[in-house]
């Protein structure tokens, strides 16, 4: 709670000190001061700084996330509407990313300074150095314009309609594609290190004097013990995984909470913008309780204190 409560604070001061404000990017440039008055009264701008917190903070208590000054709707409607199809391209994505990643480390950490060692290394340099939507971008330029293969945005139905629709299936693959692609360069490369510090530790020496094959010291001893980090990280990246969706939703224009985030900081709508905040504040508290769960599954020696 000390976590969320923190950038909720943090959050509603850097959105109350932006140049501008957000009655003049609602109103327009040519808002008389009347009406500027008006908007702020009305929407309770006017009030000091620690009014409109405790009130906001009030609201939260509440499950009330306010009213979006640009679409006019409530904010936890917004988020009903995007949050599905936003858990549905991060759910894909970093599925896809873990059923790939794991199997290469494993096999660059086999063959080490060997040729498939430096390709995937070399591969996963450039991919977790390319911005999201830079990378994004040339997914649209190769497979939607030059082979016109897959549609340049994705799909706008809802989610129940995805799986019976094949259009819909197709606009999907693209965003997918490229936050999958930078996720698998980031674990690829912990799975790897991961690999190498087990692959040297004395119960695989015993392992290997037991006459137990490589196979089996790979997937009996090995690879419970490299997975620990990668569930770490796997809860401590949601922060960064959303971000990267926040970009490659824009560049999509998927109607997700990274578009809704991205729409909203475009014309200061405040609410949304805190709305939004919450939400991936309370999912990063949550992520971090998974790995924590996580160990346990993974590690039976991790015991969670009670």
């Amino acid at each position: 709670m000390l976590v969320v409560f923190g950038v909720t604070l943090f959050t509603f001061i850097l959105t109350r000190i932006l140049p501008g404000g957000a009655a003049r990017a609602i109103l327009g440039s040519r808002a008389s001061p009347p009406e500027i008055a008006a908007f702020n009264q009305e929407n309770g701008l006017d009030l000091s700084l620690p009014q409109q917190y405790v009130i906001y903070l009030n609201q939260l208590i509440h499950f009330n996330f306010g009213f979006s000054y640009r679409l006019n709707q409530s904010v936890i409607g917004l988020v009903h509407d995007r949050l599905p199809r936003t858990i549905l391209l991060l759910g894909i994505s970093t599925l896809l990313a873990l059923m790939v990643a794991v199997p290469i480390g494993i096999l660059q950490s086999v063959r080490r300074n060997k040729l498939e060692d430096y390709f995937f290394t070399s591969v996963s340099f450039v991919l977790y150095s390319m911005p999201p939507f830079w990378l994004g971008l040339l997914l649209i330029i190769a497979f939607a314009v030059n082979l016109n293969l897959l549609p340049p945005v994705g799909p706008q139905g809802n989610v129940d309609t995805y799986l019976s629709d094949p259009s819909q299936i197709a606009g999907l693959v693209l965003p997918v594609a490229a936050l999958a692609l930078t996720t698998i360069a980031l674990f690829s490369r912990y799975m790897r290190s991961s690999m190498l510090d087990n692959l040297v530790q004395d119960y695989v020496r015993t392992a290997r004097a037991k006459g137990v094959s490589n196979v089996g010291i790979l997937y009996r001893h090995v690879l419970r013990n490299a997975l620990i980090p990668i569930v770490t990280l796997l809860g401590l990246s949601l922060p960064g995984i959303f971000g990267g969706a926040l970009i490659t939703e824009a560049v999509f224009n998927y109607p997700g909470m990274g578009l809704l985030f991205w729409d909203g900081a475009q014309t200061r709508d405040y609410p949304v913008l805190l709305g939004v905040t919450v939400i991936v504040a309370v999912a990063t508290v949550f992520g971090n309780l998974l790995a924590d769960i996580g160990y346990a599954v993974v590690d039976p020696r991790v015991r969670i204190q009670a």
